[in-house]
């Protein structure tokens, strides 16, 4: 009996289970695990899931098998935060600066010319920049889009005369950008955005007269204008208070002085046809059709400008 008893106290003298420690922190004990690979996870390193907790690498493991969201057009879920649109604003508002900055002195110190500049007129920036098919300038020398300037078909739409011209662009930016980056995301918004405004600008550059410059972001707002119609309307919303806005706005184009007609409804035509084409792409290699149609539309632009230029110099 007493050899009995002496074998059982050795068993009860046998080895001591552990504590288990965290894989990432070996000094920190835990009886937390990771409900994804079963290791130990100290408190600092578990994540909520939906199902107990999971450790940093089988959360950023899950992200990446995960599909990012994407909107009804195949856009990023980034576009409900407004980046693009925010970054435009705040483009042509730099751009604002440094055309009132460039013109020292009169009374353009506000960007323009009248009422100390709030209500247009152009300063050496707006000279620069403007739309301009083919022009001698008071120094003798001959420019324009005709002459090689082909940026003036970009920088124009980031160019204003006056503040108030400024004012009225952006607020119509931030009204409909932010609609349309939603649902769109944040690069077709932007592709809608350049090319509608480049259409526009080429349509000045066809019809208006070469000597008459031409600055603004409306000839892209109207595009807006145009896109969040057939937006609307590919989604089955109601469009019914887009349209008077939209009959205003012309309504204005052909009775105020100085509006640039082609420029507003080369925009308008434009931004209808790049948002037919984002909305409705088909399902299937539905981003491969949106960005060939972009390219056919940007090709066929500069192609209609490559003639005018060769109508002006015949």
């Amino acid at each position: 009996m007493t050899e009995r008893s002496g074998q059982a106290g050795d068993a009860a003298e046998g080895p001591v289970p552990t504590t288990p420690v965290c894989f990432r922190h070996p000094d920190r004990e835990t009886y937390i695990r990771c409900t994804r690979c079963d290791r130990p996870i100290c408190p600092e390193c578990m994540r909520d899931a939906s199902v107990g907790h999971q450790c940093p690498e089988c959360v950023a493991e899950g992200r990446r098998t995960v599909r990012p969201a994407r909107t009804a057009f195949g856009g990023g879920a980034a576009g409900r935060e407004g980046y693009v649109t925010k970054a435009l604003i705040a483009l042509n508002v730099l751009v604002m600066l440094i055309s009132i900055a460039s013109d020292r002195g009169g009374d353009a110190a506000a960007g323009g010319s009248g009422f100390g500049g709030l209500m247009g007129g152009s300063t050496p920036l707006t000279d620069w920049g403007a739309v301009l098919g083919q022009a001698m300038f008071p120094d003798g020398t001959v420019g324009g889009v005709a002459e090689g300037q082909w940026y003036r078909l970009v920088t124009a739409m980031f160019l204003h005369y006056g503040l108030v011209h400024l004012l009225l662009n952006m607020w119509a930016l931030w009204v409909l950008g932010r609609t349309l980056e939603a649902v769109l995301g944040p690069l077709r918004f932007l592709a809608l955005y350049l090319i509608a405004g480049l259409g526009g600008n080429v349509a000045v550059y066809l019809f208006s007269a070469p000597n008459q410059p031409a600055v603004g972001a409306s000839t892209a707002i109207f595009g807006l204008f145009a896109a969040i119609f057939v937006i609307m309307r590919r989604l089955g919303r109601d469009t019914s208070a887009i349209v008077p806005i939209l009959v205003i706005n012309l309504i204005f184009t052909f009775t105020v002085p100085g509006i640039s007609v082609a420029g507003h409804l080369g925009g308008l035509v434009v931004g209808a046809v790049m948002a037919l084409i984002l909305a409705y792409a088909p399902r299937m290699r539905r981003t491969a059709f949106q960005a060939a149609g972009g390219a056919i539309l940007l090709v066929a632009l500069i192609g209609l400008a490559v003639v005018r230029t060769a109508t002006l110099l015949g």
